[in-house]
């Protein structure tokens, strides 16, 4: 775990926990990438707590998709998220 709390970004996680979940930026970054070529880019998910950060069933699509050419990432992550429920 890293002691730099600022190496730090909010992930949505189990909403009965009452402790905030948090993952490295630079994982965050890395589904992030991926979500701009999907989705588009969406400034607040890197500046600020937007909508919490992404939830743990998006960043396993994210960064399963970019195990994959650039090309291929929305179908990787449809692939990914389609029947998926980790709730």
């Amino acid at each position: 775990m890293p002691t730099d709390l600022s190496d730090l970004v909010p992930c949505q996680a189990n909403p009965r926990d009452r402790q905030k979940a948090t993952i490295r930026r630079s994982v965050h970054m890395l589904a992030y990438e991926v979500y701009c070529e999907v989705h588009g880019p969406q400034e607040a998910l890197i500046t600020g707590w937007c909508r919490g950060g992404f939830g743990v069933g998006e960043l396993i699509a994210f960064l399963y998709a970019r195990s994959f050419p650039k090309g291929e990432w929305r179908q990787r992550v449809e692939e990914a998220l389609e029947g998926m429920n980790v709730g």
